[in-house]
């Protein structure tokens, strides 16, 4: 049986790929809402105030996401 995911669920799916490395850090990750081909995280804990918060959300969080769902323009963190 094949099972289809929609664009909202891989994103989903791979944000909690993701969440253990964050955590690791003494950080996390929410997903909020997936609108007009644009995702919108919360980052939390260590995450939310680290001098490398933007490299981690394009270069960790954006690359993963955009691999899985080519569509997705950009990934927005909503302090």
């Amino acid at each position: 049986m094949v099972i289809f995911m929609d664009d909202k669920e891989i994103i989903i799916d791979t944000i909690n790929k993701i969440r253990p490395f964050l955590i690791s850090d003494g950080g996390n990750i929410e997903f909020v809402k997936y609108e007009n081909d644009i995702v919108y995280v919360r980052l939390m804990g260590a995450c939310s105030n680290c001098e490398f918060l933007d490299m981690t959300l394009k270069d960790s969080v954006e690359e993963a996401i955009k691999e899985m769902v080519p569509s997705v323009k950009e990934v927005v963190n909503i302090p």
